[in-house]
């Protein structure tokens, strides 16, 4: 195993454990937040709302993103990345003591570090990848990353085994999920410098005047200056038409990303027609989720060379879009469109079915796989020299999706909230598949290099 690989292995398995803690919270803040309330109806200081909890994550996020680059050409991106596991693992621990302005102000907090963790990610992958191997390693990535959804959510649907959740059980899983992410962050302090020189080459279809345009070797430079050029690079790559255009695909992934971790399980806990086990049915929406995201990372990541290299990552975000259209037409049928803000009697279109309910997780996982796995790779390859602006942009345009996504799911029923994603999805995938186009085509046009092996050395002629 080459030192690179070894890097983008310590880099998954860390966010795996960071992630394993930080999801599961996500997938059940929902329904610990309204037990919590239950048990304390006359305080009002511990009646937290999870929407506002996660918009205020996403939006925080979405701002930061515009500064983390600047940070990481500071600090670089494994200081990033450190930082910010540090920030998940506070805000955690902050539902030991589930104060509703505490929870806002660590919700900031932990917007902050999704930032730098993210961004610093992107940077790192990329500076551990090159043409060949950024697919598989984005793949692999998201694989390993993705088991996040599994321990959780497998522990949490053995520990909530009534209809409601006790105190004894919240702290426990508290506990454990905070452990787990401390246990995340020391792996992630094993990153190790990235090989010298192992880079990306110049993108697919950049001409020589576009290469003028990209960013040089890291220079010596004061910090000021070069956190400056940082955050000048990122709004000048904003404005681009690709990523212009990409960022549609970005907001879509940030509309879907918020309903599966945060309002679909959720609405599977509080469908009273499931039964005594429906709190537990949330934990187990969440393993079909992670056993979604696994099969498609996995997936494309042992397929990436010839997937990628006959046909790009357009037939995979296709095929993601086929696989959300038929967990958007099965969630639609088989739940109601009140399910989503607290439990309900009401019933979907259909007999409300767990069965159905545990395959629509399914394919929001492996759909969701499909757009991030070639999101990842095509940022990588197409902004190979500006791969921290790149990824902070993708997530500025994720989050402030997510943020906005959040802010109307306290308002929006389940059905509108699907309108709202089948309109994006068409949106996000036509982006992509153009952009992937066009930059294919732009490196069929431009002429190869000479072959220096074809050239007379004894000419005398360059």
């Amino acid at each position: 195993m080459d030192r690179a690989f070894l890097n983008v292995m310590i880099l998954s398995w860390g966010f795996m454990l960071v992630f394993t803690a930080f999801q599961t919270m996500g997938n059940i803040e929902k329904s610990v937040l309204n037990s919590i309330a239950e048990d304390n109806k006359n305080n009002t200081d511990l009646h937290a709302d999870a929407f506002v909890s996660l918009a205020i994550i996403y939006a925080v996020f979405a701002t930061c993103n515009w500064f983390a680059p600047s940070y990481i050409s500071v600090t670089g991106p494994r200081v990033a990345i450190v930082t910010g596991a540090c920030c998940y693992v506070l805000f955690i621990a902050t539902f030991f003591w589930p104060h509703k302005i505490l929870l806002y102000i660590m919700s900031g907090v932990v917007g902050i570090g999704a930032a730098l963790i993210w961004t610093g990610h992107g940077q790192y992958l990329t500076e551990n990848s090159d043409n060949e191997t950024m697919s598989r390693n984005a793949g692999i990535f998201w694989a390993i990353f993705q088991t996040s959804q599994f321990a959780g959510n497998l522990f949490v649907f053995f520990i909530f085994t009534s209809p409601t959740i006790e105190d004894n059980q919240r702290t426990i899983v508290f506990s454990v999920l905070t452990g787990l992410a401390v246990i995340g962050t020391v792996v992630l302090l094993l990153l190790r410098k990235t090989p010298q020189k192992l880079s990306l080459g110049e993108a697919e279809g950049v001409s020589n005047a576009d290469k003028e345009l990209r960013l040089p070797e890291p220079r010596r430079e004061k910090p000021l200056v070069a956190a400056w050029r940082a955050f000048m690079d990122a709004i000048r790559l904003f404005f681009t038409p690709n990523m212009l255009l990409l960022s549609l695909t970005f907001i879509y992934t940030g509309l879907e990303l918020t309903f599966y971790s945060g309002v679909y399980s959720s609405s599977i806990g509080f469908m009273k027609v499931l039964g005594e086990d429906r709190k537990r049915l949330v934990g187990l929406s969440g393993i079909f989720i992670g056993v979604g995201e696994v099969a498609g990372g996995a997936i494309f990541g042992i397929l990436a060379s010839k997937i990628s290299g006959r046909c790009g990552g357009s037939p995979v975000v296709i095929t993601g879009l086929l696989v959300h259209l038929f967990a958007f037409a099965s969630i639609f049928l088989n739940l109601p469109d009140s399910a989503s803000f607290k439990d309900t009697d009401d019933t979907g279109v259909i007999k409300t079915s767990p069965i159905l309910a545990m395959a629509g997780s399914l394919a929001l996982g492996f759909g969701d796989a499909c757009y991030n796995t070639q999101v990842y790779s095509l940022l990588g390859v197409l902004f190979a020299n500006e791969s921290a602006p790149a990824f902070a942009l993708f997530k500025f345009c994720q989050s402030v999706a997510a943020a906005i996504s959040f802010s109307y799911s306290t308002k929006a029923g389940l059905h509108v909230q699907l309108a709202v994603l089948l309109v994006a999805i068409f949106f996000g995938t036509a982006a992509f598949c153009y952009v992937e186009y066009k930059a294919k085509k732009s490196k069929d046009e431009i002429p190869q290099e000479i072959d220096p092996t074809l050239v007379d050395a004894t000419s005398g002629e360059d």
